[in-house]
């Protein structure tokens, strides 16, 4: 006799569920794009001429000499260093100077910009006086900045193979600077003794809200590891990380607070280590991207590290001056939302972070680069918009999920440097991503899947890495992006239509307006090819604002002012439209930006009506606030 097979309805519930769901998701995920009469139009706001910086060095070479255990992965190891940041070198008013690290021959050098009124040649930064050896040290990026918080603009650079080095401005007997030139800055150690550290990012934020910048270095490979050493054939500190997606076993993390400075022929600055400022288990990220932001509203940045095989941290920020404090605070997951699209929780690999206001709410959004290939590494770009009350961070919850699909952002490459800005004034800002790893002929991508897929237990052994040597490839074809907001809101890429998409795999970008006409310039650092100057040449869709708030320098010496880290700046026009900004200019993985916040009013603003500025800071004394009626145009606002 037969029976009808009875349905066990309870034991498909939860797989036909999940069906539904992920078809669901799927018919989301699928969205038009933007059509080509479209993207004329948008590409038609845009102008760039572009000339290189830098010519190829004698000798230029595409790999780095490693120690013995990493030389069958050379081209993996080689794959970073190129660094560009933006300062007032030359001292005309203007962040039109850039100091580049070019890792074809490790030059570390200064250079004004095309455009810019400065006139000096060229010169190259070394450490000299200090231990430096060029066979087993080689610089990864450098920051700009009033270090010794006199007025002047200094030079940090950071070299795997020892510790940061910083270059500060001499001035000679009458108290004036010495004029650009390699012997105008003087060599000086951040930390004593020198330490064997292997940096990949270092911030310049004001930690703890007295009103002096101070400095997070991000390291990556274990402390003390001799990665550039060839004889270095028994190296007990040298491991790889010990996982795809969880790696904690990087070199140390380091908040540093400033403590003094002063000027002269032999200037000095001194910054404090602070062991305990992190918590526990956050130190050892493979961090390559640090991002400095007041999310919560009390001007005290929180801190964004963006980690490299493992999830990235945010920090909150709870110091006082002195005495510097963060706590962790992790995303919420939903039914509905993958792990590793939880703020805290992401198995990815961070490698850029930048923050602008995408959601047109007054309050940055949080952008994250990642390996986003489809058919390699399935990752995402990373868009956090707050969904819940600040008042979670303090509880230790990020009140954040990410919105990358939505608005179009969450794949473009192997990604890097992720930087925003308004380009044509349109009150609406653009997103710059560097893109590509290794270019050569032959794909090192199933190799890497096998590794993906491998036991973590073996990772942290170079052995088990496949071999990447030049003439391997890995994303090298990939071009930069250059993300623009279309009419329905979302993203779409001008990159090729702007000429913005380089022709070699690209690191860092630093934008500033170098020759004065209130434009953004783009200087984007290449790895293994000549970096490039685009200048913004481009209509523009109205007027601008360009502020530049200082404060008064806190080494005795005049009526020196120095850059107002940490001010946050809002703008409001008559018509009442709302921008902000945060002047935070190192935030990213190895570019560095203008200390000049430019703001684009949008079409129909009167260039000859004024607009509403308010600005808050903090110092030693408390947070201040002050609020201006200006005219567009530039303006520099001393805060005191």
């Amino acid at each position: 006799m037969s029976r009808t097979p009875r349905i066990e309805w309870r034991a498909l519930a939860a797989p036909v569920v999940a069906v539904v769901i992920a078809s669901c998701l799927g018919v989301a995920a699928v969205r038009p794009g933007t059509s080509g009469a479209e993207r004329d139009r948008l590409a038609e706001r845009f102008r760039f001429t572009s000339e290189y910086l830098n010519g190829d060095p004698a000798g230029a070479r595409t790999e780095r000499r490693v120690q013995p255990a990493l030389r069958h992965i050379s081209a993996w190891i080689s794959a970073v260093g190129a660094s560009v940041a933006v300062g007032d070198i030359a001292g005309t008013g203007r962040d039109a100077d850039a100091c580049l690290v070019d890792p074809r021959d490790d030059s570390v050098t200064v250079r004004p910009l095309p455009g810019s009124t400065g006139r000096y040649a060229p010169f190259t930064l070394t450490p000299e006086g200090l231990p430096w050896n060029p066979r087993t040290m080689a610089p990864m990026g450098c920051v700009t900045g009033d270090f010794a918080q006199n007025g002047l603009t200094g030079v940090l650079v950071y070299y795997w193979g020892r510790s940061p080095v910083l270059f500060l401005r001499r001035t000679g007997a009458d108290g004036k600077p010495v004029p650009p030139s390699a012997a105008a800055f003087h060599a000086t150690e951040l930390v004593s003794p020198m330490s064997v550290w292997n940096t990949t990012t270092v911030n310049f934020t004001d930690v703890d809200g007295d009103g002096r910048p101070d400095l997070i270095v991000g390291n990556y490979f274990p402390d003390g590891a001799k990665v550039l050493d060839t004889e270095a054939a028994d190296d007990p500190r040298m491991a790889m990380q010990d996982g795809m997606s969880n790696a904690r076993n990087a070199g140390s993390t380091h908040v540093l607070l400033w403590h003094s400075g002063r000027g002269g022929p032999d200037p000095e600055a001194r910054f404090r280590d602070e062991p305990d400022a992190l918590p526990a288990g956050v130190r050892h990220g493979w961090a390559l991207a640090l991002g400095a932001q007041d999310l919560d509203g009390d001007g005290l940045p929180e801190l964004y590290i963006a980690n490299d095989f493992g999830p990235d941290r945010l920090l909150v920020n709870h110091s006082r001056p002195g005495r510097p404090s963060y706590s962790l605070a992790e995303g919420r997951r939903t039914f509905t939302t993958p792990k590793s699209k939880v703020l805290g929780h992401d198995s990815f690999k961070g490698m850029g972070v930048a923050f602008a206001d995408l959601t047109g709410r007054g309050e940055p959004d949080i952008l994250v680069s990642n390996i986003t290939l489809p058919y390699a590494l399935e990752e995402s770009n990373f868009v956090f918009t707050r969904d819940g009350p600040v008042s979670d961070l303090a509880k230790g919850t990020a009140p954040y999920h990410d919105r990358s699909e939505d608005l179009g952002l969450s794949r473009s490459g192997w990604s890097w440097d992720v930087k925003t800005g308004d380009f044509d004034h349109s009150g609406t800002p653009q997103i710059l991503q560097a893109v590509g790893f290794v270019k050569g002929g032959t794909s090192k991508w199933p190799e890497l899947q096998e590794l993906a897929m491998a036991n973590d237990s073996v990772l942290h052994s170079p052995l088990s890495w496949p071999r990447v040597k030049p003439g391997d490839d890995l994303s090298g074809a990939a071009g930069n992006r250059f993300w623009v907001r279309t009419a329905d809101g979302r993203y779409t890429d001008l990159a090729k239509a702007t000429g913005l998409d380089e022709k070699v795999p690209s690191r860092s970008y630093a934008l500033t307006d170098a020759d004065g006409d209130g434009r953004l310039d783009i200087v984007v650092a290449n790895q293994w090819g000549r970096s490039v100057f685009h200048r913004n040449t481009g209509p523009t869709a109205g007027p601008y604002l360009a502020l530049r708030p200082v404060v008064p320098a806190a080494v005795p010496g005049g009526a020196a002012t120095t850059p107002a880290i940490g001010a946050r700046v809002t703008v409001r026009t008559a018509d009442g439209r709302t921008y902000t900004q945060q002047l935070q200019p190192a935030n990213g993985h190895t570019g560095v930006n203008s200390s000049e916040l430019l703001f684009g009013l949008g079409a129909g603003a009167d260039a000859k009506r004024p607009v509403t500025v308010e600005i808050t800071w903090r110092d030693a004394t408390g947070p201040h606030r002050t609020t201006r009626s200006l005219t567009p145009g530039a303006h520099t606002v001393v805060l005191s």
